[in-house]
C-alpha cells in the first residue's frame, strides 16, 4: 500500500481542522436560538442557565477528574486564579448573555459578542499599553459600525428593552474579554483543556448555587421541553463547541480558527430566520458584514 504524500496529509488535517472549527462556531452559535426557544415556555435567565450548567456539568468534571490524576497539582495561587475566570468567564458572562437574549434578537446577540476580539484589543491597548496600528482602529470602526446598524435597525422593530437587552450582552462580551486576557499566562502553565473543565466546573457549581439562592425549589419542575432543549443547550452548544475549538487550534492555530468561527454571527443570522422567524434585512446584512470585515482585519494583524 503506498503512503499519501507529506503535503496531501497536511491539507486534509487543515480541510479537517477548519471543517471542526466551523462546525464549533456554528453549534456554539446556536445556543442564543435554543435559548430563544426555552424562553417560550416562561422560563426565566437564572433558571434556562442553571439547567444548561447542570446538564453540563458531568462532562466537564469527567475531564477535569481525568485531568487531576494526569497532570500535576496546581499551585494554590493557580487554584485561585482559575475560580476567578470561572466565576467571570463562564458565570458572569453566560448569565448576562442569557439575561440579554430575553429582549434582543438571536442575531443582534451574537453580533455584538461577536466584538470580543476587538475588546480584548481594546483592553491590552489601556491595560498593558499594547501598540494599536491604524489598520486596526479602522477594523474596530467598521466593527462598531456595522453593530450599531443593527442595533439601530432592531430599535425601530423591537421595543424599549432593546437597549436594555444589548448593554447586558455588551456586559457579557466585555467580562469574556477579561476572561480570554487574564487567561492567556494560565493557559501556558495549566494547559488549555484543563483550564477550560476547571473553570466551567467552577461556573457549573456557581450557576446552579445562584438559582437556589434566587428561585424557589419548586422552579426546577419544568415541561418535558425544556429539559430536552436544555440538555441540547449543554452538550451540542456548550461543552461539544468547546472540545470542538480545541481541536480545530490543534490542527490549523488559534489565527485560523478565529477566523473560521467568524461563520457564526452569520449561521445564527439565518437559523434565527429559519428557526424563529427572525427577519433578515438589508441593513442586518450589512451590518453583519462589516462586523464580519473588521475583525477579519483584526484577525490577520502580524503579532
Amino acid at each position: 500500500m503506498t503512503s499519501l504524500p507529506l503535503q496531501s496529509v497536511d491539507r486534509k488535517i487543515y480541510l479537517s481542522g477548519l471543517a471542526i472549527g466551523i462546525i464549533g462556531a456554528v453549534l456554539f452559535s446556536a445556543k442564543a436560538i435554543v435559548a430563544k426557544l426555552i424562553y417560550r415556555y416562561d422560563v426565566d435567565a437564572v433558571t434556562l442557565i442553571m439547567f444548561r450548567m447542570l446538564f453540563a456539568f458531568p462532562l466537564f468534571a469527567v475531564v477535569a477528574i481525568w485531568k487531576t490524576r494526569s497532570a500535576p497539582p496546581l499551585a494554590n495561587i493557580d487554584r485561585i486564579r482559575i475560580v476567578i475566570l470561572g466565576l467571570v468567564g463562564y458565570y458572569l458572562s453566560s448569565f448576562l448573555d442569557f439575561m440579554g437574549l430575553q429582549y434582543i434578537s438571536a442575531g443582534l446577540e451574537r453580533l455584538i459578542l461577536f466584538l470580543t476580539p476587538s475588546f480584548v484589543l481594546l483592553l491590552s491597548f489601556f491595560f498593558y499599553q499594547r501598540r494599536v496600528t491604524l489598520l486596526e482602529w479602522g477594523a474596530l470602526g467598521l466593527s462598531y459600525l456595522g453593530t450599531v446598524l443593527v442595533f439601530i435597525h432592531d430599535v425601530r422593530l423591537g421595543g424599549p428593552d432593546i437597549g436594555l437587552g444589548s448593554a447586558l450582552v455588551l456586559g457579557a462580551a466585555i467580562t469574556y474579554s477579561f476572561y480570554l486576557l487574564l487567561s492567556g499566562e494560565l493557559v501556558s502553565r495549566v494547559g488549555a483543556l484543563r483550564l477550560v473543565a476547571y473553570a466551567m466546573c467552577i461556573s457549573c457549581v456557581a450557576c446552579v448555587v445562584q438559582f437556589f439562592l434566587l428561585r424557589p425549589a419548586y422552579m426546577i419542575v419544568q415541561p418535558t421541553a425544556v429539559y430536552g432543549l436544555s440538555l441540547i443547550n449543554a452538550v451540542f452548544c456548550t461543552v461539544l463547541p468547546v472540545f470542538l475549538t480545541m481541536i480545530a487550534v490543534a490542527r490549523i492555530g488559534a489565527a485560523t480558527s478565529a477566523q473560521a468561527g467568524m461563520v457564526g454571527p452569520v449561521s445564527t443570522l439565518f437559523l434565527g430566520a429559519l428557526i424563529l422567524d427572525e427577519p433578515i434585512t438589508g441593513i442586518q446584512l450589512a451590518g453583519t458584514g462589516l462586523v464580519l470585515t473588521g475583525i477579519y482585519l483584526i484577525s490577520k494583524k502580524k503579532v
